[in-house]
């Protein structure tokens, strides 16, 4: 069956790093456009980023433009978002999502939390 299953989130300082990963299976994740969300408490998921099938484009909320590198591995099915320079404001839920014609697929979500 269809998994996306996210990893690597914590607890961090300002200022500091996480890579998350979300590993797929039970599709074709190379056809797949990938996008990690976010959701803090109080607030509707918000786009965080978003990487096309082969990884030759991709797109960032305003919020997290170059701190955040969204990258994908067809060959591990696997994407990634690492984010440095991490804010208090980053402080959420993290879900990673695949999309192609129609078909979404959500993953359980991942903590991050950004406190000192």
């Amino acid at each position: 069956q269809v998994q996306l299953v996210e990893s690597g989130g914590g607890l961090v300082q300002p200022g500091g790093s996480l890579r998350l990963s979300c590993a797929a299976s039970g599709f074709s994740f190379s056809s797949y456009v990938m996008r990690w969300y976010r959701q803090a408490p109080g607030k509707e998921r918000e786009l965080v980023a978003l990487i096309n099938s082969d990884g030759g484009g991709r797109n960032y909320a305003d919020s997290v433009k170059g701190r955040f590198t969204i990258s994908r591995d067809n060959a591990k099915n696997t994407v990634y978002l690492q984010m440095n320079s991490l804010k208090s404001e980053d402080t959420a839920v993290y879900y990673c999502s695949a999309a192609r014609w129609g078909n979404v697929y959500w993953g359980q979500g991942t903590q991050v939390a950004v406190s000192s």
